[in-house]
Order: C-alpha cells, then sequence, then structure tokens
C-alpha cells in the first residue's frame, strides 16, 4: 500500500490529461483515422503459416484456359497484393450454460496404542495427568461446496467491409485486412478485420465470408460521447484494480 499515493498521482494525472483534451474538443466528434497503407503501423508483421512443399506446376500447353480463373478474359477477384475483397461478417452466437457443483465430506480418524512392548507403565512420566493410551490421536474434519453458475450470451452483428489484400503467402493464400469508421453526430463506429482466406472462398461477386478467415481478427467497437458515458472513470478503475476486497 505504500505505492498507493504514486498510484493515484498517476491515474490524477491521466484523468487529467483525458479532461484537458475533452475540454479541448468541446463540441467536437472524434477524429476519423486517416487512410494509411497498413504495412507502415509499428504493430503490423507479416504472417508467416506453415507451408506445402512447392511443387511444380501443370503445363497448359496449348490452352487458353488458366488456373483458378472463371473467365477466358480475366478473373476479376482479389488476387495479388493492393487488390479488394469485400468480407461479409454474419455473427449469430447464442449461449447458454448452466453448472451445478455439490459436494460434502465427513472424516474422522482415531488411534490408541494400550500397550507397546511393556513401556505403558512409563507414559506417567512422559505424557501429562489423565493421559489415555487407548485415545491417543482423534480427529474429524466435514467440509461441504454448493455452487451454481449460469452463463447467458447473445450476439447478432451483420456487417460489409472492404479489405485490402496486403501479403499472398507462399501456397497462394491471401492475408487480408480492413478497417471501416462511420461518424454519426458525436459517436464513432469501428470495424476492423484480418485474417487468411483461399483464393477458392471468395465468391464470384469478391465477396468472402467471415468464418472463412483462418486467424481471423475482427473487432468492432467505438468511442464519442455515449461510449464515453459507459465507460468507468480511471479512478474507479484504478481503485478495482488494486483493492483486495
Amino acid at each position: 500500500m505504500r505505492h498507493l499515493p504514486m498510484l493515484l498521482l498517476a491515474a490524477a494525472s491521466l484523468s487529467a490529461c483525458g479532461t484537458a483534451e475533452r475540454l479541448a474538443r468541446l463540441g467536437q466528434g472524434p477524429d476519423l483515422a486517416t487512410i494509411e497503407n497498413p504495412t507502415t503501423d509499428p504493430r503490423w508483421r507479416p504472417v508467416t503459416m506453415p507451408m506445402p512443399n512447392p511443387g511444380e506446376p501443370p503445363l497448359q500447353n496449348n490452352s487458353l484456359w488458366r488456373q483458378g480463373s472463371r473467365t477466358f478474359l480475366r478473373d476479376q477477384r482479389a488476387a495479388t497484393v493492393g487488390d479488394l475483397v469485400t468480407v461479409l461478417v454474419s455473427i449469430q452466437d447464442d449461449a447458454d450454460m448452466e453448472n451445478s457443483t455439490k459436494r460434502n465430506r465427513d472424516n474422522s480418524e482415531s488411534m490408541g496404542i494400550p500397550n507397546l512392548l511393556g513401556l505403558e507403565s512409563s507414559y506417567g512420566r512422559l505424557f501429562p495427568a489423565g493421559f489415555d493410551p487407548s485415545k491417543m490421536v482423534s480427529a474429524s474434519s466435514a467440509s461441504g461446496v454448493d455452487g451454481n453458475g449460469t452463463l447467458k450470451r447473445s450476439e447478432q452483428i451483420n456487417l460489409r467491409v472492404a479489405a485490402t489484400v496486403t501479403q499472398v503467402l507462399p501456397n497462394g493464400n491471401l492475408v487480408v485486412t480492413g478497417r471501416q469508421q462511420v461518424r454519426v453526430n458525436q459517436e464513432l463506429r469501428d470495424l476492423q478485420v484480418g485474417g487468411i482466406i483461399r483464393p477458392q472462398d471468395i465468391g464470384s461477386d469478391n465477396t468472402v465470408r467471415h468464418d472463412r478467415l483462418a486467424e481471423a481478427r475482427i473487432a468492432y467497437g467505438g468511442r464519442g460521447t455515449i461510449s464515453d458515458v459507459q465507460r468507468p472513470r480511471y479512478g474507479q478503475e484504478l481503485l478495482d484494480a488494486i483493492l483486495p476486497f
């Protein structure tokens, strides 16, 4: 607890910075993020996945057909770095779980040594008065547990977001990442998607479902006046983190 004043001072500093920023932006909505190359983000890292052994592509001599194409002219689906593909995010999850646990246990132990090689006559000199060698040890214990748990969760999200192909893996799979921001009045909604898709899973309309993304990362949130009201203050978060009660 000797570090509590320092923690409170740090929390007050953070709160002051946040308050100053809010005061400077009175009457203004949150800024939209600039359109940038995602590979320039310091947190961006190229994806490395297990790859099959390279094989020789089949020869297509005297053929007008190209592997992976759906037309003799040109395949309009995303295939190279910089191409766009629309990710269809449709999440409808329902979870309902209920657990019940009940446990009881009673233990009783007793031990005595009335006779031990004729030394029972010496018990009086070794042990306190009133010692009964037939009841040297007697112990008992009881424990009980009764627990119940219930979990209910329902989520529904239906969105469409365009993503950019940022990397083509050696086996032909595509690494995509996309971000979409929508500002309504003073509230900003931010959607981010990322993952790895197979070119075969891209539809003829250049769309792919979110459940076809491997290593999928989907984030949907926001910031603004409404989100700020719903978020606890820094002091409350600090006390929730350090108080042991």
